[in-house]
C-alpha cells in the first residue's frame, strides 16, 4: 500500500485548500474540526487529535508528499491563493468578553481562545501602517504550543483571510533548519569548517566541487548564520541521503497534517532522489518546498523545547488539563546544537544588523531568515522564524511577508518586533531561566567576526532582480 493512499481522510481538505484555493463562491461547511473542541470546551490539544506518526503498514508519514508538488519556477502556487471564507476564519468568529479574552461561542457556552488581544492587535497595527502586499505572522509559547498572535494583512486584496495557515510560501533557506539538524545528526558539528567560493546568488554544480579557489571557510553555524548556500549544497551532498533528508523533513512535518482548528495547508517538500544536483539545491533551500507561517513557528519551537514537537493549541486548555506530552523529533544534544547555528544568524549572520539597532533588541534571541523571489510577476518572499530567549524560551515566532520591488519592511524586522512585543506582554520575572543541574561543558560558540551584511533579496533568489527599497520608519509598539 502506498504511502498516500494510507494517510487519514482529514488530510483531504488541507491538501484542496492548497490546491484550489479556500473559497470559489461556493459555501462550504469546514468547520467540523473547530466545533467539535468548542463542544469539548477546549481541550489541551486544540480540539483535535494528533496526527499519527506511522502509517497502518508501520511507515513513516511524510516520507512521500501526498500530491504532486508544484513547481516553484513554472507554477508558483501563490499564484492560486485564495481566502478563506469567514466561516472557516476562527479569528474572524471570535469577540472580547467581559474579561477582554478572545472567545467563540460553543454548545456549552464561550469557548476563550489563546490569542492575546493586545499582541494581535500590535501586529496588525504595524502590518497596516507599513502596508505590506501580504504579511502574516504567528507568536506562540513553544512549551505549550499556544498560539499568542495569528496576524495577517494584505494591501492587495483586503479581504484575504487565512494566510498564517496558507504553504503557498516557498520556504526558501528556511528549509535550511531542516538540513541543518540532518547535518547534526550524520555528525557534522556546529564548529566544523567547509571551504567554499561564489555562490552568492546563484548555486552551479562546478561550485559543489573542492577547488585550490576556495577561498572562504565557515563553520556550520557561521553557514546557518550567514546562510551560505554552496556550503549547505556541498554537505548535503556529502553527508545526507535523499532518504535521511526526506525523514528530518517529515519528523517535522514537512507533508504531514498539523492539526488545528483553522483549515491549515500540508506544508510540501518534495526532495530529488535522482538528481544530485537538485538534492543539493533542495537542502541549500533552493527546492520545490513550501511553509505555512504556523507551521514555520512550529518548526522554531522544535529547537527551543529542545528537540520535541508540540501541536499548535488555539483553543484555550482547561485548567484541569494534563500538558500537551508533544514527541521528540530530534535528541536534546541536536537540539541543542541546533539553537548554536540558528543564534549565529543573530549574532553574527544576515539578522545582525536589525537585532542590533538601538533599543530594539531582544536578549538571548536565535533565528533563521529566508529569502527567494518569483520572477514574472515579481514577489519578494522574506522569511524569519526564531525563538526567545535561547536558555529560557518563551515565545517563537514565524514571520513571512511578500512584497513587490518597493517596499518598506521585511519579515526579519518584523520578526524581531514580534519577539520584542511578545516577551513584554509576560509577567514580571517570567524571563528567569530555571535552575538546571550541572552538564557537560558544551562546545565554544563561534568568536565573533567582521559585521556581515543584513541579508539582501538577492542573496538567495537565484538570480532574480533585486527590488528597490524605501527606508522605514520605526512602528508603532502599543497597542490602540
Amino acid at each position: 500500500m502506498t504511502l498516500s493512499r494510507a494517510l487519514p481522510a482529514t488530510l483531504l481538505l488541507p491538501l484542496l485548500l492548497l490546491l484550489v484555493g479556500a473559497d470559489d463562491g461556493t459555501p462550504r461547511d469546514t468547520g467540523p474540526v473547530a466545533e467539535a473542541a468548542l463542544a469539548d470546551g477546549g481541550v489541551s490539544d486544540g480540539g483535535v487529535a494528533q496526527a499519527q506518526g506511522a502509517t497502518e503498514d508501520g511507515g513513516m508519514l511524510g516520507l512521500v508528499p501526498p500530491v504532486p508538488v508544484p513547481s516553484r519556477e513554472e507554477d508558483p502556487p501563490f499564484a492560486r491563493l485564495r481566502s478563506l471564507s469567514p466561516k472557516q476564519d476562527v479569528l474572524a468568529r471570535a469577540r472580547r468578553d467581559a474579561q477582554g479574552r478572545w472567545v467563540v461561542p460553543g454548545p456549552q457556552g464561550d469557548v476563550p481562545l489563546t490569542i492575546d488581544p493586545t499582541l494581535q492587535s500590535q501586529l496588525k497595527d504595524i502590518f497596516k501602517q507599513y502596508g505590506v502586499p501580504y504579511g502574516a505572522a504567528v507568536v506562540l509559547e513553544p512549551s505549550t504550543g499556544r498560539v499568542l498572535a495569528m496576524a495577517e494583512h494584505s494591501r492587495t486584496q483586503p479581504e484575504m483571510r487565512g494566510l498564517a495557515t496558507r504553504a503557498v510560501f516557498p520556504a526558501a533557506s528556511i528549509f535550511k533548519i531542516i538540513t541543518g539538524s540532518a547535518l547534526l545528526e550524520a555528525g557534522v558539528k556546529p564548529l566544523d569548517e567547509t571551504c567554499f567560493h561564489g555562490g552568492k546568488r546563484r548555486l552551479s554544480e562546478k561550485l559543489l566541487e573542492d577547488s585550490a579557489r576556495d577561498g572562504q571557510c565557515h563553520s556550520l553555524a557561521e553557514a546557518m548564520g550567514k546562510s551560505a548556500n554552496v556550503i549547505f549544497a556541498k554537505l548535503t551532498q556529502r553527508y545526507l541521503s535523499p532518504e535521511a533528508l526526506k525523514r528530518a523533513a517529515a519528523r517535522f512535518r514537512f507533508n504531514r497534517e498539523i492539526a488545528f482548528p483553522v483549515p491549515t495547508d500540508v506544508s510540501l517538500a518534495a526532495v530529488p532522489e535522482d538528481d544530485k544536483f537538485r538534492f543539493a539545491q533542495t537542502g541549500a533551500g533552493f527546492g520545490d518546498v513550501y511553509l505555512s507561517p504556523l507551521h514555520g513557528a512550529l518548526v522554531a519551537a522544535v529547537a527551543a523545547n529542545k528537540g520535541v514537537w508540540k501541536d499548535p493549541v488555539l483553543f484555550e486548555p482547561d485548567a484541569n488539563a494534563p500538558p500537551q506530552a508533544g514527541e521528540q523529533v530530534l535528541s536534546p544534544e541536536v537540539a541543542r546544537d541546533l539553537t548554536t547555528l540558528l543564534e549565529a544568524t543573530v549574532t553574527k549572520g544576515t539578522a545582525r544588523r536589525v537585532f542590533r539597532e538601538r533599543g530594539m533588541g531582544v536578549p538571548g534571541a536565535v533565528g533563521k531568515t529566508g529569502t527567494l523571489a518569483d520572477r514574472a510577476p515579481f514577489r519578494d518572499y522574506s522569511w524569519f522564524v526564531g525563538f526567545a530567549p535561547k536558555d529560557n524560551p518563551k515565545v517563537a515566532v514565524a514571520v513571512v511577508i511578500v512584497n513587490e520591488p518597493i517596499w518598506r519592511i521585511r519579515a526579519t524586522w518584523l520578526g524581531r518586533e514580534a519577539m520584542r512585543l511578545g516577551l513584554a506582554r509576560l509577567p514580571t520575572g517570567a524571563l528567569i531561566p530555571a535552575k538546571e543541574e550541572p552538564s557537560e561543558s558544551q562546545e565554544e560558540a563561534p568568536t565573533e567576526e567582521e559585521a556581515s551584511e543584513e541579508e539582501s533579496p538577492t542573496d538567495e533568489m537565484a538570480g532574480a532582480p533585486a527590488p528597490v527599497h524605501a527606508p522605514a520608519v520605526k512602528a508603532a509598539t502599543t497597542g490602540p
